[in-house]
């Protein structure tokens, strides 16, 4: 996948911010500074679908999606959806669909992507997802063990920080020279809040859900946090392993300006940070004085979950 450096990249993050806009066709392409003939001809020819047309049916797709999960009514998601009435979204809707927006609402075959010569589809809740050329299979085995391994570290640098008082999990920590995304000047508490947050944040952008609120940082109200969001963020990753979907990419909208990811550049991410937090958990509690705490080598969990040595 092309990284943001692609002009056509930049075009599919104009068309997603600018969906709600109601523009022209004639000022989307001011805005990517180019004539309306060389925007419409340089992004069909690259994706086999006019601008105008992609915009449209990521609307309809929008709609659709909206109409099942949203509980807003068919006239809000018509207005919604750029239609000046909801006959003329309902005729358009039933166009692209093969049934009205009211019969779509209530059948339980309930897809929301429409044909598309291109793999790009409305991706909830705001982004795109785009699907990745042909590939060989081949998948990376090794990814559930580094997930496995981290969930349960994670639950058990958690579970040895239960026996600490909020004075201890409270304390500021000299952690050195560390820049780890707003771990510079940290707590106990702040480490181990980010192991779980980042896990949260990210299951929830994978699966189009909104963004989690950070709001129980007592050590039990982390710890059912972390239950929460395990089986999503095993199931999230296991579902690509078997797809073999490393490759797929989609426009985070809700980032500003929007981001362009691939699974395997998320779930990589995660990994890596995790294990760098990890790491600064373990030394906050062997700071505080959490004599009992394991290195966190998967060598050790691998030898628990076996039964060995």
């Amino acid at each position: 996948m092309e990284r943001r450096d692609d002009p056509l990249r930049r075009y599919l993050d104009l068309l997603v911010t600018t969906l709600d806009e109601g523009l022209s066709g004639d000022e989307i392409a001011r805005r990517a500074f180019l004539s309306r003939y060389h925007f419409d001809r340089v992004v069909s020819a690259a994706l086999g679908e006019p601008p105008a047309s992609l915009r449209r049916r990521l609307l309809l797709e929008r709609a659709a999606y909206r109409l099942v999960n949203s509980g807003m009514d068919a006239t809000a998601v018509a207005l919604d959806a750029g239609y000046e009435s909801p006959a003329a979204f309902t005729r358009a809707f039933r166009r692209a669909f093969g049934r009205p927006p009211t019969a779509f609402r209530s059948d339980h075959e309930r897809a929301y992507w429409l044909a598309a010569p291109n793999g790009i589809h409305f991706h909830p809740p705001g982004s795109l997802l785009l699907s990745p050329s042909p590939r060989r299979d081949n998948t990376m085995d090794l990814t559930e063990r580094l997930v496995e391994h981290d969930l349960w570290l994670t639950d058990e640098l958690l579970r040895r920080a239960s026996g600490l008082s909020d004075d201890a999990l409270d304390r500021r920590l000299d952690l050195g020279d560390v820049d780890v995304e707003e771990i510079s000047d940290a707590t106990a508490r702040d480490i181990l809040e980010h192991l779980v947050f980042n896990k949260e944040t990210w299951t929830a952008s994978l699966t189009g859900r909104e963004a989690p609120k950070r709001e129980d940082h007592t050590v039990a109200g982390l710890r059912r946090r972390l239950a929460e969001v395990a089986d999503d963020f095993r199931g999230v990753v296991r579902d690509l392993r078997t797809r073999g979907n490393w490759d797929s990419a989609f426009i985070d909208a809700q980032c500003d300006p929007p981001e362009t990811f691939t699974y395997g550049d998320a779930i990589a991410h995660v990994i890596t940070f995790s294990a760098h937090r990890r790491a600064l958990a373990i030394g906050a509690l062997r700071t505080l004085g959490v004599t009992d705490l394991p290195y966190g080598d998967p060598l050790d969990w691998e030898r628990r979950r076996a039964g060995g040595a």
